[in-house]
């Protein structure tokens, strides 16, 4: 029951007042609901931007590899190019070697063989010491487009060499010049301990050596 006459002023300003609290907590709701909505759309937006994220992470570091792999496939084919094969005798005079391309054949099965001159019998240095003399005889074995070299060093007069090893080689045309390359493989029929960050795997090249007593490693 209202004491307030009907249209009276106090009855208007209460119906004002009502009227303009409701206004106020509808304006608030619809500020929170515009607010929840706000943060879930922005929510949603960071998940999505940080799932492209990591997708493009993923994208460029396979990429990253595949460009890595084809960089060092190009480096090793640019290295295993353009190889001359040669034969070669190496006579070696205490510390001095003495090289010889293109030995005359002598012999049988026309096996390179020194003559008396090119092992030089009668060279002694200045001061007179005893000289030793040794040899190397090499074997090469054709391998991709260079070659496994395999040295059999002897001392004079003796039928079993006192050591050997075995490397590949090749050699490749760059623009300063000639170059060759040359990665040591085996010593004495064992294979050399692999480099950590080598991707020449020696074991594979060693299966290509020739060692005197006919042995495979």
């Amino acid at each position: 029951m209202s004491y307030l006459a009907p249209g009276s002023p106090e009855n208007v300003a209460l119906a004002q007042h009502v009227n303009g609290r409701l206004r106020a907590e509808s304006r608030i709701i619809a500020a929170r609901a515009f607010l929840f909505r706000a943060a879930g759309a922005g929510i949603f937006v960071a998940l999505l931007g940080i799932g492209a994220g990591a997708a493009a992470y993923g994208y460029a570091t396979m990429n990253q590899f595949d460009a890595a792999a084809e960089r060092i496939a190009a480096a090793m084919q640019a290295a295993l190019s353009d190889v001359t094969l040669k034969t070669k005798g190496e006579v070696t005079l205490t510390d001095n070697t003495l090289r010889v391309e293109g030995l005359p054949k002598g012999g049988g099965g026309g096996v390179p063989t020194p003559t008396q001159a090119q092992l030089g019998q009668d060279a002694v240095p200045a001061s007179k010491a005893p000289v030793n003399t040794t040899f190397t005889v090499f074997k090469q074995v054709p391998y991709l487009d260079g070659q496994i070299v395999s040295g059999w060093n002897f001392r004079a007069n003796e039928d079993k060499p006192f050591q050997q090893y075995c490397y590949f080689s090749r050699r490749s045309n760059e623009p300063k010049g000639q170059v060759e390359i040359k990665i040591d493989l085996a010593m004495d029929g064992k294979v050399l301990p692999q480099p950590q960050k080598s991707d020449v795997n020696l074991g594979i090249l060693a299966t290509n050596c020739v060692w005197h007593d006919g042995k495979s490693l």
